[in-house]
């Protein structure tokens, strides 16, 4: 079953996707090259070259893999929860947001009207400099007073996340498609 990206489970599922296309890509190039030397007897034949170039979109592959290795996606458990509190909000999941500095990953993001809640549960995110990224980003494309704010404490963005629910099923405001657009934007920012 495909993932879609702002999903549980997206950055699980990507991973394992990437991986199998890196090892088909390197399986490609090392039959060429096998091929070539069968067929010739040598090493220094025309699918040599092939197999040469063919290493390059091959190792584009492998270095994604290194890229998201480290990241996982949020527990079941952990999404199925924050789904539950925030039937009212838009939400997206499993996002590595990236500036020109850092690689923070974000477990979940809540949105509702001008205000932008976010959980991750690493401890090497810099939550203040992450929350000023992506209210940058939100401005620089017409979206400006927008709160961000960004925890790695998961009772405190609950609470938070709970708070804004209650406050979004009273309102009801009419705001659904502004936060899908918020919400494409920051996947857009995201790997």
């Amino acid at each position: 079953m495909k993932q879609k990206k702002g999903e549980p489970g997206y950055l699980d599922h990507q991973l394992k996707v990437e991986i199998i296309k890196t090892l088909i890509s390197f399986a490609l190039v090392l039959a060429i090259l096998a091929l070539g030397i069968i067929q010739t007897g040598t090493r220094l034949n025309l699918l040599t070259v092939v197999a040469i170039l063919g290493a390059l979109p091959a190792c584009k592959l492998l270095v994604g893999v290194i890229t998201r290795f480290p990241y996982r996606s949020i527990p079941s458990e952990t999404a199925e929860e924050i789904r539950k509190n925030t039937e009212y909000l838009t939400v997206a999941y499993d996002m590595i947001i990236t500036s020109t500095e850092k690689i923070m990953p974000v477990d979940c993001i809540v949105i509702s009207g001008h205000t932008v809640c976010g959980y991750t549960r690493s401890q090497k995110v810099d939550c203040a400099y992450l929350g000023k990224h992506i209210k940058n980003i939100l401005s620089q494309n017409g979206y400006d007073k927008m709160t961000v704010k960004i925890f790695q404490k998961y009772s405190q963005f609950l609470s938070r996340a709970e708070g804004m629910n209650a406050i979004a099923e009273i309102d009801q405001a009419d705001d659904e498609r502004m936060e899908d657009a918020v919400r494409h934007l920051i996947l857009n920012i995201s790997m």
